[in-house]
């Protein structure tokens, strides 16, 4: 995994281009190059591990360019659970949620990667109010459509969740 400035990208990572990803859709151009200028911009080479499990979340990262897998880990077991593409995220909820990572991320292809941090979070917040409700909501529709396949998967494969 290697920072890299938006300017050594060899992507397409114009504010319009990536108004195409679910998560930054109906952001403003401005608000978007902010985000761009601000966080953190990682290639990283088909393999890479972004983060691992138990490591501190204390950030998320979109996917400008690739795709990457999730393995989510309980006890000693561990599972790939979704593959994330252009324009989705990773790390949100354990970032808001304020716990350790739950899984390891890994890069299925050569990737380009914007880590947005807490404390940029609460920069994008301050400094662009309403596209920062755009971003949660869009944040949230990822969520909502990550809870919806892995419930289904529950059902198609006849597994019964355990009340504690």
């Amino acid at each position: 995994m290697k920072t890299v400035l938006a300017t050594e990208s060899q992507y397409d990572i114009s504010p319009e281009h990536l108004k195409e990803g679910s998560i930054f859709g109906a952001l403003s151009e401005t608000s978007i190059q902010f985000l761009l200028n601000e966080g953190v911009l990682h290639k990283v080479s088909k393999g890479d591990e972004i983060f691992s499990y138990g490591s501190k979340g204390g950030s998320f990262h979109t996917v400008l360019h690739g795709k990457l897998d999730f393995y989510k880990q309980h006890g000693e077991k561990k599972l790939r659970t979704r593959t994330i593409c252009f324009g989705e995220a990773i790390g949100f909820v354990s970032m808001i949620a304020l716990h350790e990572r739950v899984g390891s991320l890994c890069a299925l292809e050569d990737s380009l990667l914007l880590e947005i941090s807490s404390q940029l979070f609460s920069d994008f917040h301050d400094q662009y109010p309403f596209d920062f409700g755009i971003l949660l909501m869009n944040l949230s529709r990822d969520m909502a459509r990550t809870i919806r396949v892995l419930s289904n998967a529950l059902v198609e494969n006849d597994v019964v969740v355990k009340r504690n």
